[in-house]
């Protein structure tokens, strides 16, 4: 009676701690990896790219984009003064990986095209002193979703620093300082120019590699340095 007591009770603290060995000898399990965090750029064939999910030069369009982002993404067309405008898709919060910010997607479109959708746009009102945002009509989101993707600005909630910069991004090919506190990091085989503002927000603009004189000459320009891939300005 007795050996047949203790062979239940040894049956039951078996079967109590047969979890945790399990768990013990499995060991810990890998979590899942994280993804689309802004430094997470991957080169594609053809001078195109892949960041926050989407191929940049690569057939991507703002339906994509919102397919992977969420119904919240904004569309309008977004004009200077003297300018015709451009077709922007637009996140006013939007987490990328563990990274919130604000996303903003410029669309490669015709200015023929462009100017279409600002004349039967529903509704005008201005951004700031100046540029104006052209409410799209609800016929010409479709049309507007298909248009390819043509570069990629995020503005991160976080403050960075020069540091942490290098950290996540590596050693750019070259800095350019426009102003006592705005400096420029491009990493042109990425497609990003990554601007440092030290009283300001942070800016990272993304294009196809085969793109990036599209963010380099406009720099290169503001610094009175007109040549590209010349001598860093620090």
């Amino acid at each position: 009676m007795k050996k047949a007591l203790a062979l239940i009770l040894l049956l039951v603290a078996l079967v109590l701690i047969a979890p945790v060995v399990w768990h013990a000898v499995r060991g810990p399990q890998p979590s899942e990896p994280i993804r689309h965090l802004p430094w997470q750029i991957e080169p594609l064939e053809g001078g195109a790219s892949r960041v926050f999910g989407l191929a940049l030069g690569g057939g991507a369009t703002l339906g994509d984009a919102r397919a992977l982002w969420g119904p919240e993404m904004q569309l309008a067309v977004v004009a200077a003064p003297g300018e015709s405008g451009a077709l922007e898709a637009y996140f006013e919060n939007l987490t990328a990986g563990v990274v919130t910010g604000r996303m903003v997607l410029a669309a490669d479109l015709p200015a023929r095209q462009v100017q279409r959708l600002r004349e039967r746009a529903v509704k005008t009102e201005f951004m700031d002193s100046t540029t104006r945002r052209f409410t799209l009509h609800p016929e010409d989101v479709e049309a507007a979703l298909r248009a390819p993707l043509l570069g990629i600005s995020f503005v991160p909630s976080a403050q960075l620093d020069e540091a942490v910069v290098l950290q996540r991004f590596g050693e750019p090919a070259e800095r350019i300082r426009t102003s006592e506190q705005v400096e420029h990091f491009l990493y042109p085989g990425k497609g990003l120019a990554l601007t440092l503002d030290a009283k300001g927000r942070e800016v990272l603009q993304y294009v196809a590699p085969a793109r990036f004189e599209r963010l380099s000459a406009p720099l290169h320009r503001s610094a009175g340095d007109p040549a590209p891939g010349g001598a860093a300005s620090r």
